[in-house]
């Protein structure tokens, strides 16, 4: 069986997935979306299928067994929808959205539709990810992590205002808060604070220039995770996982210290997103994707609470 695959959205992180699925010999690129007829059309020349600017009429024309969604996280809705009613499976890039009632929506869609879906926490396949899930799964306890997201300002326009990505903690840091759940589980209280206002040379710029958030787990860990798009020249991107005598770090240095004893974590060995997707198509096992859209909800239903947080000044309770 060759799974017929529609894009929506053609940019960059598209065009990562396109080039790994082109290594696979039972997928077949149908049918290239994107606003910009300059991004799709040169994406089907090179990798095959029909050039829209319209999904709708990708929709109506075509017949597809999966579609990758892959478009800013304003622009999610109606082509999640119209997929759900068609019954065809969805990969999803992260964030889901920038408002909580439309991910809800979606979510309800999904649960009705039955459709597989995936969303690209691609974090969780790595081979770091794994063992370190697999070494704080063999803990009595773990008692918390800190979590960073911080560099410089993305070049994207509409990154920078808050209406279309929801700010750096929903569009970036996403992947920190969502392996912090992945590692230490689900979070019942989320309380924020941001600052802003050192950017104000840069146009059209609203989102924080560096917020904190502190969260609560069901299981009595505690975590923060700190976001900043004001660095130049320096980074700090990865999570600490702390419990009694050992520290496991993944992202950045890639570790795990016990006791003073450091070793790396391994860099290879995970699930290929796309391969777990594909198959789960083929098969309608979905037993193998780690964040269908209902897992994803709860992540992202972290950063809208710490939305609220930075606004009212409040805990959130989830």
């Amino acid at each position: 069986m060759s799974v017929k695959l529609g894009f929506i959205g053609t940019g960059g992180m598209a065009g990562a997935h396109m080039k790994n699925l082109q290594t696979f010999d039972d997928i077949e690129f149908t049918a290239m979306c994107d606003v910009s007829e300059e991004r799709a059309k040169p994406r089907a020349e090179e990798f095959g299928g029909s050039a829209y600017t319209d999904f709708r009429e990708m929709y109506d024309k075509e017949t597809l067994d999966a579609v990758y969604i892959c478009t800013p996280p304003f622009a999610h809705g109606e082509q999640e929808r119209i997929a759900c009613e068609q019954g065809i499976p969805m990969f999803i890039e992260k964030p889901i959205a920038v408002e909580l009632e439309q991910a809800i929506i979606i979510d309800e869609d999904v649960r009705r539709s039955g459709v597989i879906t995936s969303v690209g926490y691609h974090w969780r396949y790595g081979g770091n990810a794994q063992y370190a899930k697999s070494v704080l799964e063999k803990e009595p306890q773990i008692l918390g992590g800190l979590g960073y997201w911080m560099g410089g300002l993305p070049g994207t326009p509409w990154w920078r205002v808050r209406a279309q990505s929801g700010g750096q903690h929903v569009e970036q840091t996403t992947h920190i808060f969502d392996l912090a759940r992945y590692l230490l589980g689900d979070a019942k209280m989320v309380h924020g604070v941001a600052t802003h206002g050192s950017m104000a040379d840069v146009p059209n710029y609203d989102v924080d220039d560096l917020s904190m958030v502190n969260i609560e787990f069901e299981s009595g860990a505690v975590a923060n995770i700190v976001s900043c798009c004001t660095m130049e020249g320096w980074n700090r991107v990865y999570l600490e996982v702390f419990c009694r005598g050992l520290v496991v770090t993944v992202g950045g240095p890639n570790t795990i210290d016990r006791k003073g004893e450091t070793e790396p974590l391994p860099q290879t060995g995970g699930p290929d997103r796309d391969r777990v997707f594909i198959d789960a198509v083929k098969t309608g096992d979905s037993s193998q994707i780690l964040s269908p859209y209902s897992d994803a909800l709860k992540t992202f239903r972290i950063m809208m609470a710490a939305s609220k947080s930075f606004e009212t000044g409040k805990a959130v309770d989830l």
